[in-house]
Formats: structure tokens, C-alpha cells, sequence
């Protein structure tokens, strides 16, 4: 079963086919003035994205991309390929129907000082959404 996601106008949007185990919400600068939680796979593997995008580049690491019309923030993509010439690629939940992700609990990244992943604390997608 995959999850879909487009953005508010359509032009763009992403299918994960992948099974997440969870939606991260992590805090660094970008993370929490975007508002996103990710799910993370391999590009062109268990995630796909279509559309034109505009694309925000963080240092020399992630790219941040963005509906060219309606703004919304649909992904990330690593601009370093992993062993085997993959490429990591988070999609932006928010995107999804909540019943296709309700279920998702929340894993918080410590992405603003200590680049660690912190404990989970109960929560699921939906405790973000109300």
C-alpha cells in the first residue's frame, strides 16, 4: 500500500511505497519554521516525486524542494550519494491524508544541538494536526 502526497495545488507529488516505521519532527532552524514531518527512503526506490520544484540549497548538504506555485514544502534531498549511487529523500507527510498516516508515531530528531535522535514520547501524526 503506498502513501500519497501532493501539494496544496497539485503540481506536485510524491508516492511512498516503502513502509515507515514512523514521521520525524526534528527541530533544527529549517525543520521547525517549515513545519514538516519526514518519512525517509532512497530516491527512485521506495519514494517517488513528480513535479517542477523550487529548490532552497542548506549549506552543501540538503536541498529543501517546494511547489513553484503554491509553496508548499513537498521534500529534501541529500546532495550526496550514499554507497551504491543512492541518494536519501525524505517526503513531507503533511502532504498525506491523515488516514493515511495516522497511525505514524512521532520520532523527534535533535537536529538544533546535539544531531541525535531523542525518545519518543507517545505521540502520533494526528497529536500534530489538532
Amino acid at each position: 500500500m503506498s502513501i500519497i502526497g501532493s501539494c496544496h495545488c497539485g503540481a506536485v507529488c510524491w508516492e511512498y511505497t516503502a513502509i515507515p516505521d514512523a514521521a520525524t519532527a526534528c527541530n533544527c532552524t529549517i525543520c521547525r519554521r517549515y513545519g514538516a514531518l519526514w518519512i525517509y527512503d532512497y530516491e527512485d526506490e521506495g519514494v517517488r516525486v513528480r513535479g517542477e520544484t523550487s529548490i532552497y540549497i542548506r549549506g552543501s548538504m540538503i536541498e529543501f524542494h517546494f511547489c513553484s506555485k503554491c509553496g508548499c514544502v513537498t521534500h529534501w534531498r541529500s546532495q550526496h550519494l550514499e554507497p551504491g549511487d543512492r541518494r536519501r529523500l525524505a517526503v513531507n507527510v503533511r502532504l498525506a491524508e491523515l488516514d493515511q498516516v495516522a497511525h505514524l508515531p512521532i520520532d523527534h530528531f535533535d537536529g538544533l544541538t546535539s544531531f541525535k535522535d531523542q525518545p519518543r514520547d507517545g505521540r502520533c501524526v494526528p497529536d500534530y494536526w489538532s
